[in-house]
């Protein structure tokens, strides 16, 4: 059992790690740390965590482990203040959505003084935020990955995917920080952008669409509700990769507007075959 975990951020991922720990009984003191004590709050009056503070540097005192659940701007920021702050043997990750720029920070504090970073990522979520919608089972049979770098301490590494572990993750996958992020700028942030403007699409196109939009059209677009301050961090934060993969999902879009275009029915049984065995493969 952790002696004591620190939890900076109480949103819908940071407030779901302390309750998963809360509800797993992965730790024996749970401290939260936020900007505001009243969002705190109703995690301590309901039992979730022990203690609430403003202050970083006094909540990661004596912490065994230390979980960054902010955004990913306001984790490079508190990253300075929890190295200078933190026990050098204790375990600091995160749950950031892009892992180039937290782990870049992370290895240059390391370097002055050093402490026990690395990254993870809980392919965890929803399009809602806030503590109000965190869950214990958020992370209940989920892939967690961890990204580590050349100079990781393997024991490092171990521990971080036996956290998530005791928090229910299914599978701990471990990526380079640069892999992390080409992934997730294919099979998340690319999603989001998508469903923003499809969205915004038939707004332009049709607006009264929207009235007779069925289940499928909502399914497809239900990530267009995240908050926009929370993926506008992220697509910035990822922005090489996520251009990459922009430019190719254009393509991918172009190839079928081609074939509609020629009315080339063959091309299109076979384009779409080929995307739904794809699709069907997926675990």
């Amino acid at each position: 059992m952790i002696r004591r975990l620190a939890v900076i951020g109480l949103g819908l991922l940071g407030g779901s790690v302390a309750k998963a720990a809360r509800a797993r009984e992965v730790a024996r003191e749970i401290v939260a740390i936020g900007r505001d004590t009243s969002r705190l709050e109703p995690a301590r009056r309901d039992g979730t965590v022990d203690r609430i503070t403003t202050d970083i540097a006094a909540g990661v005192e004596g912490a065994d482990v230390v979980v960054l659940g902010a955004t990913v701007d306001a984790i490079e920021r508190q990253l300075e203040i929890v190295a200078r702050s933190v026990e050098a043997d204790a375990l600091v990750t995160d749950v950031g959505s892009t892992k180039s720029g937290i782990v870049g920070i992370a290895e240059r504090l390391a370097a002055v003084r050093p402490f026990s970073f690395v990254g993870s990522h809980p392919m965890a979520g929803s399009e809602k935020n806030g503590y109000a919608v965190a869950r214990a089972d958020l992370f209940h049979g989920a892939t967690v990955i961890v990204t580590p770098t050349d100079h990781t301490p393997p024991a490092l590494v171990k521990g971080a995917g036996a956290f998530w572990e005791a928090l229910g993750a299914g599978r701990v996958v471990h990526l380079d920080p640069r892999t992390h992020d080409r992934a997730v700028a294919a099979i998340s942030h690319l999603p989001h952008v998508a469903a923003f403007a499809l969205v915004d699409a038939v707004a332009r196109f049709e607006p009264g669409a929207f009235d007779v939009a069925a289940r499928g059209f909502k399914d497809t677009t239900r990530i267009a509700a995240s908050d926009p301050e929370v993926w506008r961090t992220i697509l910035l934060s990822n922005r090489p990769a996520l251009l990459d993969s922009l430019a190719t999902f254009r393509e991918a879009l172009d190839a079928l507007e081609r074939l509609i275009a020629a009315s080339d029915a063959a091309g299109l049984d076979a384009a779409i075959a080929r995307i739904k065995a794809q699709r069907e493969a997926l675990r």
